[in-house]
């Protein structure tokens, strides 16, 4: 009975109490670095991990996770592109820091902050961040993985972890030859 008491004399103890259930409950690796606030590892598939900051704060739930960093080429596409992704999807989107590295950030009043709603934004965190990582890095990276690539090559280096990006390893004289890639 305290606890609910407590709770409702302060809803940031209240969301903060949700949080860590859902992240013990979702046994993600996290950390509290102070009373509200927490940094939640999210595995990824395409991105190894996302770090994604919680900050329950006086009004509203705060969220920031890096994707990438500013890109090294092509930025008014890939800007585009973000701005396009922002309209699919739910209580997050994409942000530019000052440098031009590219976030995720999302805001939830203290009121909504359910377990539910935890983990909703948390799942959409991980798909905006980590379901993107290859579309982004192809579209402000391309030049960079090419040569990542042949310094490999050149090396005998393994290039597994860049076989995603083998579309974009193609000689153009390889890719006029292929009637596929039309």
């Amino acid at each position: 009975m305290a606890d609910k008491a407590a709770d409702a004399a302060d809803p940031g103890q209240r969301a903060a109490r949700v949080i860590e259930d859902v992240l013990k409950d979702a046994e993600l690796e996290w950390e509290s670095t102070a009373p509200g606030s927490y940094v939640v590892k999210l595995p990824g598939t395409r991105k190894l991990s996302t770090t994604v900051s919680l900050i329950a704060g006086r009004h509203t739930l705060s969220l920031n996770a890096f994707v990438i960093r500013h890109p090294d080429e092509n930025e008014a596409a890939v800007h585009r592109w973000l701005l396009e992704r922002n309209l699919k999807l739910f209580g997050v989107s994409y942000a530019v820091d000052p440098l031009g590295d590219i976030y995720v950030t999302g805001r939830l009043p203290l009121s909504a902050v359910t377990a539910e709603e935890v983990d909703r934004l948390l799942g959409q965190v991980l798909e905006a961040a980590d379901g993107s990582f290859n579309t982004l890095l192809e579209l402000g990276f391309a030049s960079a993985i090419r040569k990542e690539y042949a310094w490999r090559v050149s090396r005998g280096e393994p290039t597994r972890n860049l076989d995603a990006f083998a579309h974009l390893l193609a000689r153009p004289s390889e890719q006029a030859e292929d009637p596929a890639r039309d």
